[in-house]
């Protein structure tokens, strides 16, 4: 569909989902006929998501939120439902990330139409489509209007009461937030040698990495070849602010060749060896926000190193996170046997983590890696993660 374009809707049920390089808001709102809803429970978005006749569908971060519509039973009164999106990252515009916009029929699936709007520089919300009543027949308009004052913008321009912002008590900082000091570690956690003074193995427990450190993965002499779990953690710097990362693991050779990647979208590679939790969307809650479960034994003998990354899909930098931290656990007891806290940040949307790489004896090491690139898929990791090999 072009701007402007319509098209008539030959089912009653019809879903729009829209879709964009980066993380949207989309919601739905019902408009009586001079163009305004009748209150603001007709608002439907992801804190009220449904409404007569229209619901909101997330995603989840692995697929486009949508917008249902009931024609039957959208209320009389009713002549109009517009479908909005928005970036969920703050201030962040739609130059360069156009949306799409997919109408589907609601009970198969199968695509009716598809509008992309063009030319979007500034925009920071849009009315995408419309689903409309003319005649006595509920058709769909493009439309890719936009504005530059967000959603509030478009919810204002239709009527529902929109609160403003308490102000905040002081000006947030505008350098990158220093991690507040870690909890007290477990007793006994030996301080591992300085980098180039040899590695350590986990005989004396409990081991605290700094940045290009390494620990070996050997206990009594023996390699460890349990499942164990990489957690991975992270909290907003500023409160009342969600924090959306996403954790992921790429897999090498020995020619530092990419075989897979395991994150949010593909939960299990290697024939289940390495195993996401899934996506956390907000960063808040205490404990790890996500995990990833690697079988050290059931490793393929093709794959000899793995880098452990976090990226920021909405394009949140690493200035807007604190407390950021991986750590090793062994699977079976949940006891943590390496621990990396990163303690430093830089304006950037991805960072390597950590690397466990496998040694010609078979024992496997892993080395605190903290280094930040501009990345925000782990798509875009993985050259950066096989220069860190």
């Amino acid at each position: 569909m072009t701007p402007g374009s319509n098209i008539p809707l030959p089912v009653t049920r019809v879903a729009v989902d829209v879709s964009a390089p980066v993380r949207l808001d989309v919601s739905g709102l019902l408009l009586t006929g001079d163009g305004k809803v009748r209150s603001d429970d007709d608002f439907i978005f992801y804190n009220q998501p449904s409404g007569p006749g229209v619901t909101y569908r997330s995603g989840g971060g692995t697929s486009p939120d949508a917008i249902t519509v009931d024609t039957a039973a959208v209320p009389p009164g009713i002549e109009k439902i517009v479908v909005t999106a928005s970036p969920d990252a703050a201030g962040q515009t739609f130059q360069g990330i156009e949306p799409t916009a997919t109408i589907r029929n609601a009970d198969d699936g199968s695509v009716l139409a598809t509008f992309t709007p063009p030319q979007l520089g500034t925009e920071t919300a849009l009315v995408v489509v419309e689903i409309y009543l003319r005649g006595g027949a509920w058709k769909a308009r493009a439309v890719g209007q936009g504005y530059a004052n967000g959603l509030a913008g478009i919810a204002t321009d239709f009527g529902v009461s929109v609160e403003e912002p308490t102000p905040a008590p002081a000006a947030q900082p505008a350098a990158p937030v220093a991690r507040p000091a870690p909890p007290a570690a477990p007793p006994a956690a030996p301080a591992p040698p300085a980098p180039g003074t040899g590695k350590i193995n986990l005989d004396k427990g409990r081991v605290s990495l700094q940045k290009n450190q390494t620990v070996s993965l050997v206990k009594g002499g023996r390699p460890l070849l349990s499942q164990v779990k990489m957690g991975l953690g992270w909290e907003p710097a500023f409160r009342g602010k969600d924090i959306d990362l996403d954790a992921s693991v790429i897999a090498y050779g020995p020619q530092r060749n990419h075989v897979d990647s395991c994150y949010f979208g593909k939960l299990s590679i290697l024939g289940g060896a390495i195993k996401h939790s899934g996506d956390n969307l907000t960063g808040e809650g205490g404990g790890d926000d996500e995990v990833i479960v690697v079988d050290l034994g059931r490793i393929p003998q093709e794959v000899t190193g793995l880098v452990f990354t976090v990226n920021s899909f909405s394009g949140q930098k690493f200035t807007e996170v604190a407390k950021a931290y991986c750590r090793l656990l062994d699977a079976a007891t949940g006891e943590e046997l390496v621990r990396f806290d990163l303690t430093s940040a830089e304006a950037q949307t991805g960072v390597m983590m950590a690397k466990l790489v496998r040694q010609f004896s078979g024992e496997w090491d892993m080395t605190a890696l903290g280094s930040f690139v501009k990345a925000r898929t782990v798509r875009n990791m993985v050259k950066p993660g096989a220069e860190a090999l």
